[in-house]
């Protein structure tokens, strides 16, 4: 009850400081695209395996880790599990709908899943939002799950079983909430000057 509590109280100080909004709608619909030192392809699985200085970008996606593995389904949905090297974290960027801000996380593993178009970081995970070039809001934990469609997302600061060791996170969720900048007041319209009247004269000389 006290976790699903503090899920409640973070998704609604998200909502009241502008928190992560949705990503780019139409990247789930981009093909997906990747570069790797070697590929594995199964035809009958319909997976394909990345490996070395892999990065797959889908539209305003951009990930890079050590490995990649693709899966595709029948409904052509594709599914990315992102392994980074060992002592390394696997990385992930987004930028959100209609606006100048972008979406980066990093952990040492990251899924996707088009279908339920959402993105998981699991262990050591970190998300942050850009502001432009400037950080907005920065989260950590073991395992944050990020829903592109509404823009909330779930931080879990121990995900591991009872009596092994924490996902990564030190049991505990740590975030940076930037406060929404103030609405600037409206420029005051500019007082008129006094109204030009045609002379009669010039050169002190009555015309």
């Amino acid at each position: 009850m006290k976790k699903n509590y503090f899920y409640l109280l973070l998704c609604l100080v998200l909502a009241l400081t502008g928190g992560f909004a949705n990503a780019e709608k139409a990247d789930r619909d981009k093909p997906m695209n990747v570069e790797a030192d070697n590929m594995r392809y199964d035809d009958l699985k319909q997976t394909n395996v990345f490996t070395g200085r892999v990065v797959m970008t889908k539209g305003t996606i951009i990930v890079r880790g050590a490995r990649i593995d693709v899966r595709q389904d029948a409904a052509g949905y594709q599914y990315g599990v992102v392994t980074a090297e060992p002592g390394k974290l696997a990385y992930f960027r987004q930028k959100r709908d209609n606006v100048d801000e972008f979406i980066e996380g990093e952990a040492e593993t990251i899924e996707y899943d088009s279908k339920a178009d959402n993105v998981k970081l699991i262990k050591r995970a970190v998300m942050r939002r850009y502001i432009g070039a400037t950080l907005g809001d920065e989260t950590t934990g073991a395992v944050i799950v990020y829903e592109n469609t509404t823009g909330v997302y779930t931080v879990d600061g121990n995900a591991a079983p009872a009596g092994q060791a924490n996902g990564g996170g030190g049991g505990r969720v740590r975030a940076m909430l930037s406060p929404k900048p103030a609405a600037s007041a409206p420029t005051p319209p500019a007082t008129p000057g006094p109204a030009l009247r045609p002379s009669l004269r010039l050169d002190g000389v009555a015309k």
